[in-house]
């Protein structure tokens, strides 16, 4: 972009990402006590994808889904343990859906994983608050 348009304003390198890195993170440490990995999010979804990825590298099964109605009760047979994750961009009122699916199909605790606090706060241009 920068050869095309040199005078192009972009945010800080520090800025892009930072949710998505987050949830790799996060994913890693999941993973250790997990026997199969959820990862809501779309299948175009590079991010969501690569949560998905880091699963199968630590040799788990994991399964990208939209959705609570993408879970095939066939992964979980047998399973005692499920890790669960977003792709950065996935609604909130998703993962509360899969995690009412998986108490109400026998689960019996969650457990949340603290993650790195996410403060980046992306300041409205002064150009639109005029």
């Amino acid at each position: 972009m920068k050869v095309k348009f040199p005078n192009i304003q972009s945010p800080k390198k520090s800025d892009i990402c930072y949710a998505t890195q987050n949830r790799q993170d996060s994913v890693k440490e999941v993973i250790k006590n997990s026997e199969v990995l959820i990862v809501i999010g779309s299948k175009n979804s590079s991010n969501s994808n690569r949560l998905r990825e880091i699963a199968d590298n630590q040799g788990k099964p994991s399964y990208l889904v939209d959705g609570v109605e993408d879970i095939d009760n066939e992964w979980l047979n047998g399973i005692t343990s499920i890790g669960l994750t977003a792709g950065a961009s996935a609604p909130e009122i998703l993962v509360q859906e899969v995690v009412s699916f998986l108490m109400s199909s026998g689960g019996t605790e969650v457990i949340e994983v603290d993650g790195a606090e996410e403060s980046v706060s992306f300041p409205i241009p002064a150009l639109l608050k005029e």
